[in-house]
């Protein structure tokens, strides 16, 4: 059976610029911290890698601390501060956050005092946008950055987080990028790497990999590569509703990134419907990688104001580069099938 592979939003393929970019990083023998050749020669890959990693998230190098992935970045930004956000955030910020922020139905967050919030710029279980007040003291860009435009400097806020292997670098490194002055906790200490607010060996593979994704992935947005991702989301949601009428596109008329769609037919539970195309050969998700793994109703879904069978009921499917119209036309007729089968015993 070949398998056909739409859980984007979770993870994506490495890039082939990342992984040369790291092979060729694999060779250098010198800790960036030494000040004889070899460790010269490490702390330049370093800050070449920053360097072009500001260039494509449009910030200062300097501006940048390489953590371990977006949750320590979180982690790091937030340690100290008491900040509110919404239900509709990432477990990474909910954990450490008030959960004080109302969310309307439509996904919109409602935000008084910007100084004292965190907030996405994309939601990874529906793909609904944020409209960004400035000044935001955190935003979750994770989702956003490879599938649209994105500036830190236009954005506005004081400090984003930033996953690579969510645009096609390597998995276990990530970024806080935040303004310059901006107060920090640091969570690490020691030998005062990073400018002292990330301490510890630096990943260098893993920074010229996400450094060398950035760069491809901004090739892929100015060649309109994610409005092609785009209309072939549009495709799977009219196929799906010609077959199937009473489903639930949520976000749908909003905002959303391009390649997101999250499906709910009250009655079919999310976790169901992933074992079955799972077993029909495609890869898709009933949320968050980092909850999906979880029985249990979507918290972004019943702060939406979903209620509990609804928010049980979600697929998420999340499309990349890489998907064709025939991965989407075999998806829509295995989806419909089983949904069909589901409707009439739920009838019966």
């Amino acid at each position: 059976m070949q398998r056909v592979y739409l859980d984007h939003n979770s993870t994506t393929n490495l890039r082939p610029e990342a992984s040369r970019a790291m092979l060729d990083a694999m060779n250098c023998l010198g800790n960036p911290s030494s000040v004889h050749f070899e460790g010269r020669m490490a702390k330049s890959l370093l800050e070449n890698a920053r360097d072009s990693l500001g260039v494509s998230l449009g910030c200062r190098p300097s501006s940048i601390v390489f953590t371990s992935g977006a949750t320590e970045a979180a982690s790091i930004a937030l340690n100290a501060f008491k900040i509110k956000c919404s239900g509709v955030e990432h477990d990474a910020i909910k954990s450490l956050c008030e959960q004080t922020l109302t969310t309307y139905a439509s996904g919109e967050i409602l935000v008084e005092d910007p100084s004292t919030c965190a907030v996405q710029l994309a939601n990874s279980e529906t793909g609904i946008l944020q409209e960004l007040p400035k000044d935001i003291f955190l935003s979750d860009v994770t989702q956003a950055v490879g599938k649209i435009p994105f500036s830190f400097e236009w954005l506005g806020a004081k400090r984003v987080i930033v996953s690579a292997h969510k645009f096609g670098g390597p998995k276990g490194v990530g970024a806080l990028i935040m303004e310059e002055g901006t107060p920090l906790s640091p969570l690490i200490v020691g030998g005062g790497q990073e400018m002292g607010r990330r301490s510890g060996t630096e990943n260098i593979i893993g920074a010229v990999g996400m450094a060398a994704a950035a760069s491809s992935a901004l090739v892929d947005l100015e060649q309109g590569v994610w409005n092609q991702v785009e209309k072939l989301r549009n495709v799977l949601e009219n196929s799906i509703e010609e077959s199937l009428n009473e489903t639930i596109f949520i976000g749908r008329g909003t905002k959303r990134l391009p390649n997101t769609s999250l499906i709910v037919n009250p009655g079919w539970s999310g976790e169901t419907q992933v074992i079955q195309l799972d077993l029909a050969g495609y890869a898709v998700s009933a949320g968050s990688a980092c909850s999906s793994g979880k029985v249990k109703a979507s918290a972004v879904l019943q702060s939406m104001g979903l209620d509990s069978e609804q928010a049980s009921c979600g697929l998420r499917v999340s499309l990349g580069p890489q998907t064709t119209i025939e991965d989407i036309n075999g998806f829509v007729k295995a989806y419909c099938d089983a949904g069909k089968k589901v409707m009439s015993r739920r009838k019966a």
